[in-house]
């Protein structure tokens, strides 16, 4: 899966992607209203060379993870930040629902992932995928998960993908990860295609 997505990151221009969000702003407000500390370590998972946390990092934040699967797509991004903005992120390549060095992290303030869940189309993936999520979220933090909505596309990137709903967010953390909101969020990309999303910020206890 990962000589895949190297693939498509070689092969076909950012902003010509089907995901591409040049103004990730619905990310941006549900972090904000998380109220973390500017040193809180922020995870993105499957960040690929999306734009979400070059403007964490414009915001002020500090201590950011990059994770993907493609190590071209994380050296796209590395290479489009500053020197000083680069510095600020730990870059990993590593498979959530098979995690190497993920595995090892903890006391994550906010897991984000707007890219890799709705790909996990088995029960076992999405298990393993909680198992690692739980182990490295601290006590008292957040997670935003994103996916194409039941009426959003249903493949990505030429897979096919699992549509979500709030409520299948919910069910999927379970009782130890409060619900905060759900948000519908629809945007176009660049070649005028309507995107439905759906969007959860959760807290855990």
């Amino acid at each position: 899966m990962d000589e895949y997505w190297d693939n498509v990151y070689r092969t076909t221009p950012l902003e010509k992607t089907g995901w591409y969000e040049r103004d990730p702003s619905t990310s941006l407000r549900l972090l904000t209203e998380c109220g973390l500390r500017r040193d809180d370590l922020i995870l993105d998972v499957g960040a690929g060379a999306s734009t979400f946390l070059d403007h964490v990092l414009e915001l002020g934040y500090s201590k950011a993870i990059a994770v993907d699967i493609s190590e071209v797509a994380l050296s796209l991004l590395r290479t489009r930040l500053s020197e000083e903005a680069s510095s600020s992120v730990r870059w990993i390549v590593d498979d959530v629902s098979k995690p190497g060095e993920l595995g090892t992290l903890h006391d994550i303030a906010l897991w984000h992932d707007r890219a890799f869940l709705h790909f996990l189309l088995e029960k076992a993936e999405r298990a393993a995928y909680m198992e690692t999520l739980r182990g490295v979220v601290r006590s008292g933090g957040f997670v935003i998960l994103a996916a194409f909505s039941l009426e959003g596309a249903k493949r990505c990137g030429g897979l096919p993908i699992r549509n979500y709903s709030g409520e299948m967010f919910a069910e999927l953390l379970g009782d130890d990860f409060r619900l905060i909101e759900t948000v519908d969020h629809t945007y176009t990309n660049r070649s005028g295609k309507r995107r439905p999303y759906v969007y959860a910020r959760f807290q855990r206890d």
